[in-house]
């Protein structure tokens, strides 16, 4: 038992010593809870906008492309034997699945749950690429 006891004194002593230390580094780790708290609440309140902006980006940035790279008639829904379906203006191939991804992000804002509708509209953005490469390399 007297081995223990010097043991407790000497942590006793050693505490008293680094409690003021302990003390402004609890303060500080408590300011810096509250601050990373307070910054996920304005996260978790602004997340559609945060999740909105890459795809808003990368749609407009595909429809760019195609308006570059797509020839004047664009062809829709390749058949079989290599002719398209319908023949539609490059304005409408650009400017359709850019509706598309804008309606999505649209109804993403307006829906309870976000995390769906959001992953729809990262799927929308598939639709430029394939009308790119079903123009470009032609079956």
């Amino acid at each position: 038992m007297g081995k223990l006891n010097d043991v407790a004194q000497k942590w006793n002593g050693f505490y008293q010593k680094m409690k003021p230390g302990l003390d402004k580094g609890g303060a500080v780790c408590h300011k810096i809870g509250e601050v990373c708290s307070s910054v996920t609440d304005w996260i978790i309140k602004l997340r559609k906008v945060i999740l909105t902006i890459p795809v808003a980006i990368a749609s407009i940035y595909l429809a760019i492309m195609n308006a570059i790279k797509l020839p004047e008639t664009v062809g829709i829904n390749l058949l079989e034997n290599g002719e398209y379906a319908y023949l539609v203006s490059r304005s409408v191939a650009v400017f359709g699945p850019l509706a598309v991804t804008a309606l999505c992000l649209l109804l993403m804002m307006c829906s309870r749950k976000t995390l769906y509708p959001w992953i729809i509209s990262v799927f929308s953005l598939v639709l430029p690429l394939i009308i790119l490469l079903t123009n470009c390399f032609p079956a």
